[in-house]
């Protein structure tokens, strides 16, 4: 009885004092987005990149600075996949995932640095639309993929530290190539949603307010509000980043449970040994996308900080998860100091 009084009070409340204030108000932003005129524009679009705000003096020292990032990005990444690839011994589920992990970062490094260098080389500013839209799906691709590919990898240090002994029958192939699909078979279903409704935006400007092109960046553009992308994007991004943080953090602490009960050396050596990357790599993520939001809120920031803050995520985790990798992982430094000897040796 109570329950059928309070369903059917919050009914009649809802319908007194709600729905006429919201009808009020949808028939208000009717009538202004009818008077409101605008056109268009039409195909070929091309946007104005507004990146840092520099003299050309200046853009040439800093081509350099960013050329030599990106070689020690590229090579560093290259010779992981080189390393896995040619040693049958690192042929292992653990090693397969830190190959997408280094495509993935090779993805998101090179859209952004590629942007940036021919801005400080050339002074050019300008990007078709086409090109504009790729590289929104590239780096909206790699801030998603990232997580989930980091999530498969704890998934995969669960099962190695945690059930040791059903290991090779729980990582099978198959198992392997299906977390490694759906690592990327998800971001890129949010990222393709994403773009398909900034593509069918009506847009009235040109200039964009940021280094790269972001969805954010091209949606300010838009002749209409954008609600519903802005709606879907926050909802997925937050779905796929909060997921992929409780998978990683049952994994570790079931990891550390396991370690603590056990009371072995063995285990936790392996547990630091294996675990101590991929870990250092997932805090440093989050931290560049923490500085991100942390830069845009303070007020007194100048623009230029603010967008190389921007563009933390794509320089750094990129170009340092590599030497984490060799540094950390015994296997990889091992064989990237015999190929090092080989290539020195005369022989």
């Amino acid at each position: 009885m109570l329950y059928y009084y309070c369903n059917n009070y919050g009914i009649s409340l809802i319908t007194r004092e709600f729905l006429p204030a919201f009808r009020v108000w949808s028939q208000a932003l009717m009538a202004e987005m009818e008077n409101v005129s605008y056109v268009p524009l039409k195909q070929p679009i091309v946007f104005t990149v507004e990146g840092f705000i520099i003299t050309r003096q200046q853009g040439y020292p800093l081509f350099v600075v960013s050329l030599i990032v990106y070689a020690v990005m590229l090579l560093g990444n290259i010779t992981v996949v080189t390393v896995i690839a040619t040693d049958v011994k690192l042929h292992k589920p653990m090693y397969m995932m830190m190959c997408n992990l280094a495509a993935c970062d090779l993805l998101g490094g090179t859209t952004v640095m590629a942007q940036l260098m021919s801005q400080f080389l050339t002074g050019n500013k300008t990007i078709g639309y086409v090109a504009a839209i790729v590289q929104v799906f590239c780096v909206h691709t790699y801030g998603s993929a990232v997580a989930t590919i980091l999530s498969a990898m704890a998934y995969d240090r669960y099962i190695a530290i945690c059930q040791p002994l059903h290991y090779h029958t729980i990582m099978t192939t198959t198992r392997l190539v299906l977390l490694c699909f759906v690592a990327w078979l998800i971001p890129i279903c949010q990222v393709m949603i994403v773009v398909i409704l900034t593509i069918g935006t009506p847009l009235c400007g040109t200039l964009i307010m940021h280094v790269y092109c972001s969805n954010h960046a091209i949606l300010r553009l838009a002749c209409v509000p954008t609600t519903i992308n802005g709606i879907y994007e926050f909802c997925s991004v937050y779905s796929i980043r909060t997921g992929c943080f409780l998978v990683i953090a049952f994994s570790y602490v079931k990891i550390l449970q396991t370690c603590v009960i056990k009371q072995e050396k063995n285990s936790r050596s392996k547990a630091t040994q294996t675990c101590t990357s991929h870990l250092t790599i997932y805090i440093l993520f989050e931290i560049s996308l923490v500085i991100i939001s942390v830069t845009y809120t303070l007020q007194d920031t100048s623009p230029n900080t603010r967008k190389f803050w921007s563009i933390f995520t794509f320089i750094v985790p990129p170009t340092v998860n590599p030497i984490i990798y060799g540094i950390a992982m015994k296997d990889i430094r091992k064989k990237i100091v015999n190929l090092s000897k080989s290539s020195v040796s005369p022989n």
